[in-house]
C-alpha cells in the first residue's frame, strides 16, 4: 500500500510542477490579464477514509460516500485559488465518519478550447474531522490535499467537473493515544458548478 501512496502522491507533485512550469513559459496575452470571476458548485464524492478502527491507520473495508462544495476565485488565467468542504457520512463502517475543509491554490494547465476542456492541478491545506467507531468520540486534525481534475464547459456559466480526484494527507493523527500517525484518505469526485460573476 505504502508504494501506491508514495507513487501517488509523487505523480501529483510532478503534475503540479509541470503546470507552474508552463506557467511561467507561456506569455499571457493582455487581453486575458485582470479576468476576475467567482464560481461555486457542488460534488458527489467516494473515498477510503484508511481507517477502520481500533486506533490504527487501515484501508476500509467500506468506502465513505459524501457530498461537498466548492468556489472558485479566479485572478488572473494562473491565479486561482479553490476552497471545498466535503462531508462524507454515507456508508459508514462502524459509524467513521470524515469531514474536510480546505483551501489552496489551483493552477490550470492547459484550455483545449475545442473540446471545453480545462485540466488542473491543486494543492489546499486545512482541516479534517473524523467521527471515531461507534461514536464515541472526534477528533479535529490538519489535513493537506494534492489533487486534480478536469472541468468541461457546458454552457457560458455551467461546468461539469469529472472527475476531481483528491489525494490527502493527515499528519499527526491519533485517537486520543500517545501515539501519532499519518492517515491517508483519497478519493474521487464529480460535481457541476455555476460561474456566478465575471468571464471565464
Amino acid at each position: 500500500m505504502v508504494p501506491i501512496r508514495r507513487f501517488i502522491a509523487a505523480f501529483f507533485a510532478f503534475l503540479f510542477a509541470a503546470g507552474v512550469l508552463c506557467s511561467h513559459a507561456q506569455v499571457v496575452p493582455s487581453a486575458n490579464r485582470g479576468k476576475f470571476s467567482l464560481t461555486a458548485g457542488g460534488l458527489g464524492s467516494v473515498f477510503q477514509p484508511d481507517y477502520a478502527g481500533l486506533g490504527e491507520p487501515e484501508t476500509s473495508p467500506q468506502r465513505l460516500y459524501g457530498a461537498g462544495a466548492f468556489v472558485d476565485l479566479k485572478f488572473t488565467h494562473w491565479i486561482q485559488i479553490e476552497a471545498e468542504g466535503r462531508w462524507l457520512r454515507f456508508n459508514t463502517f462502524n459509524g467513521i465518519d470524515e469531514d474536510t475543509y480546505l483551501a489552496g491554490p489551483r493552477l490550470p494547465i492547459h484550455r483545449f478550447r475545442f473540446f471545453g476542456a480545462t485540466p488542473y492541478v491543486k494543492a489546499l491545506a486545512g482541516y479534517g474531522r473524523m467521527t471515531f467507531e461507534n461514536k464515541h468520540g472526534w477528533g479535529r486534525y490538519t489535513a493537506v490535499a494534492y489533487g486534480g481534475g478536469v472541468d468541461f464547459r457546458v454552457t457560458k456559466r455551467i461546468s461539469a467537473r469529472l472527475p476531481d480526484f483528491e489525494y490527502q494527507q493527515w499528519p499527526n493523527w491519533s485517537e486520543g493515544t500517545k501515539k501519532s500517525y499519518t492517515l491517508w484518505p483519497y478519493g474521487l469526485s464529480v460535481g457541476v458548478s455555476y460561474r456566478i460573476l465575471g468571464r471565464p
